[in-house]
Parts: structure tokens; C-alpha cells; sequence
């Protein structure tokens, strides 16, 4: 099986650390003034089977930026992206497209109120972890 080493062979690690992309979701209230708020974050690696995302409820930091945002809106969109991280058939078409092409869909730039920012990469052996602690760092509020 993958990930297991043969009997009498060299010791080796598994899982060996394998690239991963991710982007942080913005709640870009007022699109013309370019003022946003993460509020979320979306890991994908190919090699180890894996996309999942992170959000938070809390727009407190948005309403601050603008109070008539529409709360509800936005946290329909971020339940939308749930879905087609989880690829539900909820999420209709996009839903049904495969890991790869679901975070390709998820990350494709957008002028509306949610917006993701540019990818970015890296090397991970454990994209669950990597996708806790960038959802500490750039989507948490500061303590």
C-alpha cells in the first residue's frame, strides 16, 4: 500500500511533505473603497487528497467597516462554499467538479462581496493543520 514501506527496506516518513495552495476569503463590503475583512481561508493538495475551508459567522469587523451590510447574504455565500469544499450535490455544477477543479472555482478572482485573495503555496505533511493555523492567523480577530 501506498505509504507503507516494503519489509526489511529503509525506514522512510509517511506522509512526505507534498505542496498545498490556499487563499483567504475576503468580505469586501464596499467593493469601491477596497476595504476587506478575511474571513476565511481554503487549503487544497492534490497529493494527499485534500480541500477543505474554514469560516467564521462573525462579521463584526465588516458591520464596522459598513453597517448596512447584508449579513445574511454573506453567510449564505460562505455556507455555499462549505458546499462545494465538501462537494454536495447542493452546490449544484460546482459541487459535482472534481477536488482540483472545485478550489480552481473557489479561488477565480470575483468582484463580489466575497472575494478570495491571490493563492499562494507551500509544503505540508499535514494540510489540516496548515489550514488550522493560517485560519488562526489571518482570519481570527487579534487577541
Amino acid at each position: 500500500a501506498r505509504g507503507t514501506p516494503r519489509r526489511g527496506s529503509t525506514p522512510w516518513r509517511w506522509p512526505v511533505p507534498q505542496p498545498y495552495e490556499w487563499a483567504v476569503l475576503r468580505v469586501v463590503p464596499r467593493v469601491e473603497r477596497c476595504e476587506f475583512v478575511n474571513v476565511g481561508v481554503v487549503v487544497y493538495c492534490k497529493a494527499l487528497d485534500f480541500l477543505d475551508a474554514r469560516t467564521t459567522t462573525d462579521l463584526d469587523r465588516a458591520l464596522a467597516l459598513d453597517p448596512g451590510l447584508d449579513v445574511g447574504s454573506v453567510l449564505t455565500h460562505l455556507e455555499s462554499i462549505g458546499a462545494v469544499v465538501r462537494g454536495d450535490a447542493a452546490a449544484g455544477a460546482s459541487g459535482l467538479r472534481s477536488q482540483g477543479d472545485r478550489f480552481r472555482w473557489l479561488v477565480a478572482p470575483r468582484s463580489t462581496v466575497v472575494q478570495p485573495s491571490p493563492v499562494h503555496t507551500g509544503i505540508t505533511d499535514d494540510p489540516a493543520a496548515e489550514l488550522a493555523d493560517l485560519a488562526r492567523r489571518m482570519v481570527d480577530p487579534p487577541t
